[in-house]
């Protein structure tokens, strides 16, 4: 096994430049953006010298505010080799989260875009502070937020007032010299937080996750490696740069391998085939739905995969027939799957090429290397022994520093024998491979019956009906707790819910068949792909008028 790597990011980035200077490292299908690994650590070195210019110092937040553009992508390393922390902000924030990063992040720079959808970020900006349309780039001042002092923009349109334009910071990079940005990197520890994510806060407010180069250039050379990854590969990114998903499992599994980034903006299943077919990937990353998009699109069988080889489907519970489906439909024979959490950097467990298919369709995989991992009991604590469903705990290189001055949640989630408490339910074989079997908090007790979510959802997914499922618990005066399927259905499908019911009850044991089916056309998701079961509770418990014991349902 080999050593865990002691690098920072930047140093990592300029030693995959020199040994592939000519190699692909970013190429964007939609517009006039091609590097090498060397012109793009060349970019990095030269924004790094216009941060310094601005005056950004080691340890200075940086936040980001944008969906997967090249500027995203070069802030990342340029921030990381002059020691700033780059805060990554969720592309679907609005006023009021993005006011709450802003002010627990004490960022000291924010780099925007115009918008995304139908928010509009320099709208919000202003609103934070109308004062800062009659100011100078850099002299402006936010009442509420009292490190915030710049704000960069990138877009087609001009400037807006009292910012920054991104391009300026070629620019400024001519007021520090190359000795002085070398100077500053040879300041760096690798132990140093280089990283804050904000957990996507499915409930109370989200926290920012403490990351260091060691932890995110060890777990992106991991990750890399249980694909195989090599200068010749080619990875299309869809999934979100401001995740972890993006930015370890994506970004630095191919710097740490000198693989070319192919990235698409924000996800469309047609951009990403077209992607895919251009420029021969041969590995794509996405979280189920996204999956299920462009094996259900219309002009599906029209693009070519046969440059396909690996790739990661991660972000939330796998299903079975869609992996298969995959494997199958776009040549991705060597597909893997990623278990983590932000917390862990994100990766702890992963399958690899050499699993065989059924591992790979049906389990999380092993550990990764330098990373410990048990199933507890989340009562006692106490260790449970293989094929026994508890609360799967992580520890090793990849935990995080902690959350940003939150010393009591950090506390909560890592324990005193530095264990991460991931509050996710597993089970581990024999063999050490890892099978993910929902939330706790998702877990459904019907009756002192334990109801793994997932088992029911990939049970409905073998129907040919369904493109898509998600099973809920909903309160129940009998049983404490019920079953509730909520299903998105294939084009031109006509199933009714007693025809499901029937299906599931003809298949599986009655307890856990649901009570309720309701037919859907999308799920509630965060911005980085994650579907929010708590808002598909809030709808049933709407629909089904629970809001009260007086008038919950009888099961």
């Amino acid at each position: 096994m080999e050593p865990l790597m002691e690098i920072t990011m930047g140093d990592m980035l300029d030693e995959t430049a020199r040994k592939f200077p000519n190699n692909d490292a970013v190429v964007y299908t939609d517009r006039d953006y091609r590097r090498t690994y060397a012109e793009f650590a060349a970019e990095t070195d030269l924004v790094a010298r216009g941060l310094m210019a601005m005056g950004i110092k080691r340890g200075d937040k940086v936040a980001i505010w944008a969906t997967n553009h090249q500027q995203w992508l070069i802030n990342m390393y340029a921030t990381a080799k002059i020691g700033a922390i780059m805060v990554t902000v969720n592309t679907s924030y609005k006023r009021f989260e993005l006011e709450y990063l802003l002010r627990q992040s004490d960022s000291g720079t924010l780099i925007l875009m115009d918008g995304y959808r139908d928010i509009n970020y320099i709208d919000i900006i202003y609103d934070i502070n109308p004062d800062l349309k009659n100011t100078k780039p850099g002299e402006s001042n936010f009442p509420h937020f009292p490190f915030l002092k710049n704000v960069i923009y990138f877009g087609p349109n001009p400037t807006p007032a009292g910012m920054f334009n991104w391009d300026e910071l070629y620019t400024m990079a001519e007021q520090v010299s190359e000795e002085e940005l070398a100077a500053r990197k040879a300041t760096l520890d690798i132990h140093d937080v280089i990283n804050m994510q904000y957990t996507s806060g499915t409930t109370g407010y989200p926290k920012g996750v403490m990351l260091t180069h060691y932890n995110i250039v060890n777990n992106g050379k991991s990750i890399g490696d249980c694909m195989k990854f090599t200068e010749k590969d080619r990875l299309c990114i869809p999934v979100p740069f401001f995740h972890c998903f993006g930015m370890v499992l994506a970004i630095t599994a191919s710097v740490t391998h000198g693989t070319a980034m192919i990235p698409i903006e924000q996800f469309n299943p047609l951009a990403v085939m077209d992607a895919i077919q251009r420029e021969k990937c041969t590995a794509v990353h996405g979280v189920p739905t996204m999956f299920i998009a462009m094996l259900d699109h219309p002009q599906f069988k029209e693009f070519d995969f046969s440059s396909m080889r690996t790739g990661i489907m991660a972000g939330s519970p796998c299903p079975v027939k869609v992996m298969r489906q995959v494997v199958d439909e776009m040549n991705m024979k060597e597909i893997t799957i990623v278990y983590g959490q932000t917390e862990a950097s994100p990766g702890c467990t992963q399958t690899t090429t050499d699993d065989t298919l059924e591992r790979r369709v049906t389990t999380v995989g092993r550990v990764l290397p330098y990373v410990e991992a048990k199933i507890a009991d989340p009562e006692t604590g106490e260790t449970l022994p293989p094929n026994t469903p508890g609360e799967f705990l992580a520890r090793g290189y990849n935990v995080m520093k902690g959350y940003y001055k939150m010393p009591e949640a950090t506390a909560q989630a890592i324990d005193k024998d530095g264990w991460l408490h991931t509050g996710d339910l597993a089970s581990m074989d024999e063999e050490g491979y890892f099978k993910i079997t929902g939330r706790i908090k998702d877990m459904i007790i019907r009756g002192g019956e334990n109801i793994y979510p997932k088992e029911i959802e990939d049970f409905l997914y073998t129907h040919e009906s369904v493109s898509d499922v998600q099973v809920i618990a909903i309160p129940s005066r009998k049983y404490g707790e019920e079953v509730m399927a909520y299903v998105i259905l294939k084009d031109g499908a006509n199933v009714t819910e007693d025809q499901l019911k029937e299906y599931c009850l003809a298949n599986m044991a009655r307890h856990k068949c649901p009570k309720y089916i309701r037919f859907i056309d999308a799920f509630p998701m965060t911005a980085s792909g994650k579907i929010q079961k708590f808002k598909l509770r809030e709808m049933a418990v709407d629909e089904l008028n629970l809001h009260d014991d007086d008038n919950i349902v009888t099961a």
